[in-house]
């Protein structure tokens, strides 16, 4: 990434940071800033994250582990990552009318990971997000065995996780990305 455009992003990250300091009380830029700087990947993947259309912001710092961690905070599932299956093989189970991409391949290659149930819900306290869309989450390896996937969505004023067939997809279904520095 040119530094012109690094630069760019962070002055974004950076407006964000302290629009939304609720997010993430007792935490610096002066600390997010010298994270991101140090990480070429970790600013490669915040741009995606940002070019996507996921408004990423710093939602908490772990204690144990002192990682910085970034959220898609966009309001509704990031537009520029809907219309996805789960993963891999949910797409190529699909016989006709096949999404371009998987939810798990495309936050790969952004370097992120699927926001599991755990963290929807974390990020769900920090305000209302997917009132009008819902959004793939990290599925444990039990459930995805028997074909299923987990998304969730907030709706009557509470959130709500549910099940689909891995190879579904929907207009209005994305995925939230977790990067953590």
């Amino acid at each position: 990434m040119e530094s012109a455009q690094a630069k760019a992003l962070l002055e974004v990250l950076e407006k964000r940071f302290l629009k939304n300091m609720s997010r993430h009380k007792a935490v610096t830029w002066a600390d997010v800033l010298q994270r991101v700087q140090s990480n070429p990947d970790a600013i490669w993947s915040l741009h995606e994250m940002e070019r996507t259309g996921g408004e990423p912001d710093v939602v908490l710092l772990d204690a144990k582990s002192k990682k910085i961690i970034f959220a898609d905070c966009a309001v509704e599932t990031p537009v520029g990552r809907r219309s996805l299956c789960y993963d891999r093989a949910g797409l190529e189970s699909r016989k006709e009318h096949k999404p371009l991409h998987a939810a798990c391949e495309l936050a790969a290659e952004m370097g992120v990971e699927l926001m599991d149930e755990y963290q929807y819900r974390q990020l769900q306290q920090l305000g209302e997000f997917d009132l009008k869309t819902s959004s793939w989450l990290k599925t444990p390896e039990a459930i995805r065995n028997l074909g299923g996937a987990l998304f969730g969505d907030r709706r009557y004023d509470t959130v709500f996780v549910y099940h689909n067939g891995a190879q579904s997809y929907y207009a209005a279904r994305g995925f939230r990305g977790i990067l953590e520095i």
